[in-house]
């Protein structure tokens, strides 16, 4: 499971960072892979109603969201947004991601595209605020809960913290460490005991990613998919990626993997090869196993081979059950 932290204030050793801090370290304790992004140091354009988004699914601005952003919401199990109150609501910088989020948005509803992992993904809230009154969140969980739905994730809670201003207030504080533990325990039990597997091939930009779409769309409360090959290509092939909107499954801002750079942090209990040209190795202590398909070079064979996929991952997760 990989938890993402959107780490939103600007100050780099306040309150807000040292609370996230403290949530993801409680994350990994309990078998998270996880991220932290400092949004303040990134270049995050303001949203220009360029209105592509809507169109295509596809916003224009070249800068971190494109490149980095989002195929790390995409990426995620859970998402951590972190926050001071600024005049009840985020910091600037991180509502400029919230605003950029506009695209994964107008994918879901004006293209009807599902992302792969949207049904089972989680999204939560940190924040503090310098004052006690009885409002101070509200604009907050308002705008949190439209950005997690953007994105395509179930909000699912908070931890919010009043009187919070002075450097080192939240370290001080009495119940964090507690409220923590609960929290980060609630939030990632729906994804422990799954079974994490590894799609594999020498390209990782067409079966194994189709294999990865298909488990996760259909039992990603029960496995833990992981996607990778052993000489990944820059980007996805487009034929596979219309083909999989065909279906109604969002291919969008996934990115291919190194196989070796997954398993330096990844332990899955299965690899299964896709490719009959795959060059994948597996280490000897995990099971390995092959389904032989061929990439295909038109869109006719395309389709044949993603049905094949699809139907060879539903028998697979049959015979789990």
């Amino acid at each position: 499971m990989f938890v993402l932290g959107l780490q939103g204030s600007p100050r780099k050793k306040g309150n807000t960072r040292f609370l996230l801090s403290e949530f993801l370290e409680e994350a990994q304790r309990l078998g998270a892979t996880t991220q932290m992004i400092e949004v303040c140091q990134k270049k995050i354009e303001p949203c220009m109603e360029y209105v592509l988004c809507e169109k295509k699914g596809i916003c224009p601005i070249d800068d971190d969201m494109k490149h980095e952003i989002y195929p790390l919401l995409r990426k995620a199990d859970v998402i951590v947004a972190a926050t001071p109150i600024f005049f009840y609501n985020t910091t600037a910088q991180l509502k400029a991601l919230i605003d950029r989020s506009q695209t994964l948005w107008a994918r879901k509803y004006k293209l009807h595209l599902t992302d792969p992992n949207r049904k089972w993904r989680k999204g939560y809230t940190l924040a503090v605020g310098a004052t006690r009154g009885k409002n101070l969140f509200e604009g907050l969980h308002l705008t949190m809960k439209y950005f997690y739905d953007a994105v395509g994730a179930e909000y699912v809670g908070s931890l919010t913290y009043r009187e919070i201003e002075k450097p080192g207030d939240m370290e001080r504080h009495a119940t964090r460490h507690s409220d923590i533990q609960t929290a980060v325990g609630t939030l990632l039990e729906p994804f422990r005991g799954r079974n994490k597997i590894l799609f594999a091939c020498r390209d990782n930009a067409c079966l194994s990613q189709m294999a990865g779409a298909f488990a996760q769309v259909l039992a990603g409360d029960k496995l833990d998919v992981l996607s990778a090959g052993s000489h990944p290509a820059e980007k996805l092939n487009s034929l596979m990626v219309e083909v999989m909107q065909e279906k109604g499954i969002d291919m969008g801002f996934r990115q291919t993997a190194s196989i070796n750079a997954v398993l330096a942090t990844e332990k899955p209990e299965r690899v299964i090869s896709m490719g009959r040209d795959d060059t994948v190795v597996a280490p000897v202590d995990i099971a390995h196993e092959f389904w032989l398909f061929t990439e295909p070079e038109d869109l006719d064979a395309m389709r044949h081979v993603r049905d094949a996929i699809e139907a060879r991952v539903i028998e697979f997760i049959k015979g789990m059950a």
